[in-house]
């Protein structure tokens, strides 16, 4: 099933049902995010506990650190 395919069938709905898929997808893409913010996190841990992550308290140094990635 192609994605027009998709939108054409979910035209076809009835509101209650558009509601309820629009309360899904909210759901879904709240699940993702938090998965995201979940896997930086790790992400973020093992680069600490490797000496990698490292820390500004001043805008030029800030600066400075994402000019170097």
């Amino acid at each position: 099933m192609s994605f027009s395919d998709v939108v054409e069938a979910i035209k076809a709905l009835s509101v209650a049902e558009k509601q309820e898929i629009q309360l899904l997808l909210q759901q879904y893409l709240r699940e993702e995010r938090r998965s995201e913010f979940y896997e930086n996190f790790q992400a973020a841990q093992v680069e600490e506990r490797n000496g990698e992550l490292k820390f500004a308290s001043h805008l030029a140094e800030l600066k400075q650190l994402i000019e170097d990635e």
